[in-house]
């Protein structure tokens, strides 16, 4: 087994299917696709692909998270401060105790490493 990973959409397969929690979604139909590449064997921390049709959803994340985007905009409403609009090419950290509205302006593709804390 080599230990270098590689996110090659193409061998890996179906991705994942899921939408929100109907009660946190704000606004249109929101559809996720995720390509989970890595699982740590205590499964504290995972890598991969995610995507995100346009809407707006309700966010808490008690996890810690780096992402950057590969393709589409969104914009983070993070509680008591003013949105954050992201497009293809940045990157950012969610940390955990975030609260707010994760709303996708153009479908969105995102690498993420996400840590649970």
């Amino acid at each position: 087994m080599s230990l270098l990973l590689t996110f090659d959409l193409e061998t890996f397969g179906p991705p994942e299917e899921t939408v929100p929690l109907p009660e946190r979604v704000v606004s249109g139909d929101p559809r996720h696709l995720t390509w989970n590449f890595e699982t740590l064997p205590d499964g504290t921390l995972f890598a991969g692909i995610w995507e995100s049709s346009p809407g707006a959803w309700r966010v808490d994340y008690e996890e810690w998270e780096f992402c950057t985007l590969t393709s589409g905009v969104s914009i983070l409403h993070e509680d008591g401060k003013e949105p954050v609009t992201l497009k293809t090419g940045d990157s950012f950290v969610i940390r955990p105790g975030f609260t707010g509205i994760w709303e996708v302006v153009e479908t969105t593709r995102k690498i993420y490493v996400l840590r649970l804390i």
